[in-house]
């Protein structure tokens, strides 16, 4: 019987002397700037890019920190403002499942990312390792998987990252260099998979993927019309080449707004943030007038491609919105049609599974009163992905976007081994049936995907024979606005109740409930943005004079009560 031999206690001090003396020295020179406190939120870490090198360096010890936390499997690092101005720029991980990050361990972020010294941030990590029962050794496996978007201070960041990550041995790492958050995502997933079910774990098998269930779900449908794709300036341009290189003829996409190396360009007066907000046509689409052709339509990406708005030009050249509200209705009701004739129930040939659209506050009130008079199960959580996301795994399928057009659905593994194992009783369970395997394949389920997505409204589309109007006339969205306000401490304002009520400042909710009862069909909600230092109003009533009135009115209360506190 053959034995290992004693850990060598002299050689282990040694080795654990080396790595913090490399730790100490690479630390040295990526020092936390005085006076910003830094809090790792929905979105991550956010702010100007120049704040975030030490915040870089943190979240390399993070990442490695996490990895062998969970055995070595791979841990995802994104470098991305998404759709926040040029000059800002962010950071966020990505768990094995290609999830975000466990919310437990965002404090852990938080705590790495404000210490003011570099001895206290190697305390601090080490006492954290301590108490996390992980072993710091190079014999302790770790992967990190990595990506940034187009903006300038990208490679900065990067430099202060992978300098977190040399002072570690050992450790297997992936830089995929510039992609779209979605791709992180979705190689982070398939390289942690068993037997390669989520695919092939690297940028060609994202878009290989992705394409081949395309082709599948359109079939002989193809070509269709022209999409004219805004790229917001950002990664999403070099991405929509690639992506038409693996479609084909099957559907041409046309960029607009895709110059990459323009500077302040990114996100300026272009992108999904600019159309929801604005409610019109980015200045360049409107220029070009490619709209002015009948049944056709527009989408717009935002900075890092994780969201996306469809648009086009209704009677009189007027400026019609289909947003993620509009894409949640179309996606579910398409996928229940096609449960139904799967016909997966057992004996009566009833289905089964259960689709249901998961929706946060800001989803427009005529959206959700469609969908629950189609039957369709709604639940409305708190504004984030984390929450959406959660709700989702809850459903069969689950359908989840933000009004501003992030979202994708969820397949539950119980149904996917349903419909594996599922016998057919007639040609169109079978078609229905092959087609829900194909979306399971479509759709990037580890987080929203504006390129996934794009895809899913063109193929249902195709099914039902729609152009961009009748999609539109499932309902007509109250008229609404979103205003951002700043205050000197967003903070200051808590929410409860899916974040549709404030319980901070005190007094401001009664007034607002107030404001709100004057303007028929009027609702309105405040909440601290998760991403900018602001707080932001969101109004809906009837008419267009109601919720203008009602967006100014709590726009002032908020301004008040922020400087009585």
């Amino acid at each position: 019987m053959s034995t290992s031999a004693p850990a060598d206690p002299k050689k282990s001090a040694h080795e654990h002397a080396v790595f913090l003396s490399a730790l100490q020295k690479a630390a040295d020179a990526y020092p936390k700037p005085q006076g910003v406190k830094f809090s790792y939120g929905t979105a991550g870490f956010r702010t100007l890019g120049e704040r975030l090198p030490s915040v870089m360096f943190c979240c390399a010890l993070l990442a490695v920190l996490r990895s062998k936390k969970l055995g070595g499997a791979a841990i995802g690092v994104m470098i991305t403002a998404s759709h926040n101005p040029e000059q800002d720029n962010g950071v966020k991980l990505v768990d094995p499942s290609g999830e975000m990050l466990d919310p437990t361990w965002e404090s852990h972020a938080t705590l790495l990312a404000n210490c003011t010294s570099t001895e206290s941030l190697i305390t601090t990590f080490i006492d954290l390792a301590h108490h996390l029962r992980v072993e710091l050794d190079a014999c302790a496996p770790s992967s990190i998987i990595y990506a940034r978007d187009t903006r300038p201070s990208g490679k900065k960041l990067v430099e202060a990252f992978e300098a977190g990550l040399s002072a570690f041995q050992g450790l297997k790492v992936v830089d995929l260099g510039v992609h779209t958050t979605p791709v992180l995502h979705y190689v982070v997933r398939a390289t942690n998979a068993r037997d390669g079910e989520q695919g092939k774990p690297t940028v060609e098998g994202y878009y290989e993927r992705m394409a081949g269930a395309f082709k599948t779900l359109i079939g002989n449908r193809g070509p269709l019309p022209t999409l004219y794709v805004d790229c917001a300036n950002g990664v999403g341009a070099p991405a929509i080449s690639t992506l038409s290189s693996y479609l084909g003829t099957s559907l041409p996409l046309q960029a607009m707004n895709d110059s990459t190396t323009t500077p302040g360009a990114l996100n300026s007066q272009c992108g999904a943030d600019y159309v929801k907000t604005r409610q019109a046509l980015p200045p360049s689409v409107e220029d070009a007038g490619l709209l002015d052709k009948p049944d056709t339509r527009s989408c717009s990406l935002d900075g890092d491609a994780d969201r996306i708005i469809y648009y086009y030009l209704g009677e009189g050249g007027k400026f019609r919105l289909l947003d993620g509200d509009k894409i949640a209705g179309l996606v579910a009701l398409f996928l229940m049609d096609l449960v139904k004739k799967a016909k997966l129930g057992q004996e009566g040939g009833e289905d089964t599974a259960e689709v249901g659209v998961v929706q946060t506050a800001y989803a427009n009130g005529s959206s959700t009163k469609y969908l629950k008079g189609r039957g369709v199960p709604v639940t409305c959580v708190p504004t984030g992905v984390k929450h959406l996301h959660h709700a989702a795994q809850k459903y069969d399928i689950g359908v989840y976007f933000e009004a501003n057009g992030h979202g994708t659905v969820l397949f539950s593994p119980s149904f996917l081994s349903t419909l594996a194992v599922h016998e057919p009783t007639s040609p169109d369970s079978s078609t229905a049936t092959k087609q829900l395997l194909a979306l399971s394949q479509l759709i990037n389920q580890a987080v929203g995907d504006a390129l996934s997505d794009m895809l899913l409204v063109e193929v249902v589309l195709a099914h039902r024979g729609w152009t961009a109007v009748e999609w539109d006339a499932a309902y007509e969205d109250l008229p609404n606005r979103l205003v951002k306000v700043e205050v000197a401490d967003r903070f200051l304002f808590e929410t409860t109740d899916a974040e549709r009520k404030l319980t901070s400042p005190a007094g401001l909710q009664a007034v607002l409930d107030e404001a709100v009862g004057k303007v028929e069909m009027g609702r309105s909600f405040v909440r601290p943005s998760g991403t900018e230092d602001c707080v932001r109003v969101y109004a809906e009533a009837k008419t267009t004079a109601g919720v203008d009135t009602l967006a100014t009115t709590v726009s002032d209360l908020v301004k008040q009560y922020s400087k009585t506190q």
